[in-house]
């Protein structure tokens, strides 16, 4: 699973869409913690993440928004610039 940015702990990762499954999503790491971060609503549809965790991925995921929806519609996965 490509890595798409790290910060505070936090680790972005998207996988390639013959392995997934929509609604395009990005896979959220941190420390023993996961979450599935849906790329439209922005909202965490599954994991343990903690609050600030969640808060910070949001924040992350909104200021990269259109890029991580091209990315999943184009399967063409580059790193972006941490938060």
């Amino acid at each position: 699973m490509p890595e798409i940015s790290r910060f505070y702990g936090i680790i972005i990762k998207m996988f390639f869409k013959p392995k997934e499954h929509e609604p395009g999503h990005v896979h959220v790491l941190y420390g023993e913690c996961v979450g599935i971060f849906d790329l439209k609503t922005l909202e965490m549809t599954t994991g343990d993440l903690p609050k600030k965790a969640q808060e910070l991925t949001k924040e992350w995921l909104a200021a990269h928004q259109d890029e991580l929806i091209k990315m999943w519609k184009e399967q063409i996965i580059r790193k972006l610039p941490p938060l």
